[in-house]
């Protein structure tokens, strides 16, 4: 008796404890609405003799699609493939946009604030005029620009004879990958993790003697050198199928179709446009005091925000850039 007047007391007068109880009650509730009401409708169903089954996913689309990078896909395949293929082709989209975003977005966001009278008005037109316009625009705009302006593929814009642009898309080496090559990939992981190690190691070497390591650059070392003496020491199991044209069209490598690019890049700077705004903000969020006491010990304006300002406006960006993240996807 005496423990549950205490329950109630704690229940009555602690926040917290009534605040969980409530939700507890409340999903409770929701849940058995829902139970109820798919309950009722099964009942329905099997009064008019019918019911509710996913034995379509089984079955055959009898349609293709004409993106699929990772996944071999046709027409007599189920739905269940073509349901693994949209989702595929969305993560990709996501992730590159997500990639491509963050660089210009950071990029605008700093020349935003740059002193320089015209880097900061072409920056700034670019933001305002792009962010107004409804993202659908954007990517009818470029899928327009892409099909009509971009030349034939024979006629298409060579990048070193490696990759080629025309009105059918982009056309890329593809990777070949044979017997040895997950071991290339592991180097490269474990390079990854070398770098990690080798960057805490020089924060704490840098506050206890005040000495700079050379982190960028022996990163940068150490993820190329490692992966390449893997790769010739396995033999060379990754190869490249690069696309050559042949009759009208173009064969071999990966194919990225007009509406993926159109998709990509127009999601990718109508997003980059707000996350320089968050950067800009979050960089004049920090007070002028610290850039003050940086150039007072002698850093350039380049280091100052590299070593300074950035690293302590990153708390104030990262929250607002999830939710932009959110947004493109």
């Amino acid at each position: 008796m005496q423990y549950q007047r205490g329950f109630l007391r704690r229940f009555v007068y602690n926040r917290e404890v009534r605040s969980v109880v409530t939700q507890i009650i409340v999903v409770t509730l929701v849940f058995g609405i829902f139970l109820k009401i798919g309950e009722n409708l099964l009942t329905n169903l099997s009064a008019i003799g019918k019911e509710i089954s996913f034995d379509f996913i089984n079955l055959p689309t009898s349609y293709d699609i004409t993106f699929q990078p990772f996944i071999d896909y046709g027409p007599s395949k189920s739905h269940f493939w073509a349901a693994m293929v949209g989702l595929t082709n969305t993560m990709l989209v996501a992730i590159s946009g997500i990639i491509l975003a963050t660089i210009l977005g950071f990029t605008l966001g700093v020349m935003r604030l740059s002193r320089n009278f015209l880097v900061s008005r072409i920056s700034q037109v670019f933001i305002e005029f792009n962010r107004n316009v409804p993202v659908l625009l954007h990517i009818l705009f470029l899928y327009g620009v892409i099909i009509h302006i971009l030349p034939k593929p024979k006629q298409s814009i060579s990048v070193f004879d490696t990759a080629f642009i025309s009105n059918r898309g982009m056309y890329v080496p593809k990777p070949v990958l044979s017997d040895g090559s997950g071991i290339v990939f592991l180097s490269l992981l474990l390079a990854i993790g070398a770098i990690f190690v080798l960057s805490r190691w020089a924060r704490k070497r840098q506050r206890e003697t005040g000495q700079i390591f050379p982190v960028f650059w022996s990163s940068v070392g150490i993820v190329f050198i490692v992966p390449t003496l893997t790769f010739f020491a396995m033999g060379s199991p990754i190869d490249l199928d690069y696309p050559v044209l042949k009759g009208f069209n173009f064969k071999g490598g990966v194919s990225l179709k007009p509406e993926y690019l159109a998709l990509w890049l127009a999601l990718s700077y109508y997003t980059s446009c707000f996350i320089a705004e968050i950067v800009r903000g979050g960089i004049l969020a920090i007070h002028k005091g610290q850039r003050e006491a940086a150039y007072a010990l002698g850093l350039t304006p380049n280091r100052t925000l590299q070593l300074a300002i950035i690293p302590q406006a990153l708390p104030l960006i990262i929250p607002p850039l999830t939710s932009n993240y959110l947004n493109l996807t």
